[in-house]
């Protein structure tokens, strides 16, 4: 099907619209790279302790990262999403701290999430499971999106994140997760309004029985639908109808089932766009002159 991949690409780009580091100053937490701060955030920082020399914005201390964005958001300064995340320097290394959700684009901190293609085999051909988000959701309300999506709260691996998630938007019993197997990690680095998002997804895959029905379970999602693959692709080779990081996840399924043919030069460009932000996984320090 693979014809004309310069569609695919879009999403790609607009995943990627970070340069680091821009204008931002490095964040170290003690002596580790971070993340990315903007300058007019600065002022702010210093109100609550941290020190910027040199380029670089420190908190001596990441254990006191949590209150200080409690702080901040009593402030006004972000909108506070009353979940905690875990703070990494990298993705391999263990959290040095932890901060509420809706402050990680504010430090340029790392994040992460699990993404769960939800497959069918049918006589007719691969199907798709999808979603789509309830209205009134924070970010892109009444988008497309995977069967199972969500971020990785403080204390949890991807495996925990997605068997709870599973469980709250899906109904999608334990026993049945159990035979999800993991696919591949997609990164990027977005600016939004909120701020620097640098993302990595751990995407997970499930063949599940036709009998099989999800029901919304938490509010967060308005209705499933089984689509073939084949209308997935179309989706999102022609229309922006899935939540931007979604589309990612479904170039790389697309990939792996032959619908875009891995191994063309473009196919390769595309499987090497998901990795976006892969050399800029921790802040390097400046120089100094």
């Amino acid at each position: 099907m693979s014809t004309d991949l310069n569609p695919f690409f879009r999403h790609i780009a607009a995943c990627n619209t970070a340069t680091l580091p821009g204008r931002r100053l490095a964040f170290h937490l003690g002596a580790a790279p971070a993340g990315w701060v903007m300058p007019e955030l600065v002022p702010v920082l210093r109100e609550h302790g941290m020190t910027d020399a040199d380029g670089v914005v420190t908190l001596s201390d990441p254990s006191r990262l949590e209150q200080i964005a409690q702080d901040m958001a009593r402030q006004g300064v972000y909108r506070s999403h009353h979940e905690l995340f875990d703070v990494r320097t990298d993705v391999d290394a263990p959290p040095v701290a932890r901060i509420d959700r809706g402050a990680l684009p504010l430090f340029g901190l790392m994040a992460q999430g699990v993404h769960l293609n939800g497959l069918v085999r049918r006589a007719d051909g691969l199907h798709l499971w999808i979603a789509r988000r309830s209205m009134t959701k924070r970010l892109d309300p009444g988008k497309l999106d995977h069967l199972v999506a969500g971020g990785i709260p403080a204390g949890h691996t991807p495996a925990q994140a997605l068997l709870k998630e599973a469980a709250e938007e899906a109904s999608l019993p334990a026993e049945l997760l159990a035979h999800a197997t993991p696919t591949v990690n997609i990164r990027y680095a977005l600016d939004r309004p909120e701020g620097l998002r640098r993302d990595i997804l751990h995407c997970f895959e499930i063949v599940l029985p036709e009998e099989f029905i999800p029901r919304p379970a938490d509010g967060e999602v308005e209705e499933f639908s089984l689509i073939p693959l084949s209308e997935a692709f179309r989706l999102v080779r022609d229309t922006d109808a899935f939540k931007f990081n979604v589309n990612l996840v479904l170039i790389d399924l697309f990939l792996r089932t032959g619908l875009i043919d891995a191994t063309t030069a473009e196919g390769q460009r595309l499987r090497a766009g998901l990795d976006g932000w892969r050399f800029f996984a921790a802040p390097a320090t400046p120089a100094r002159g």
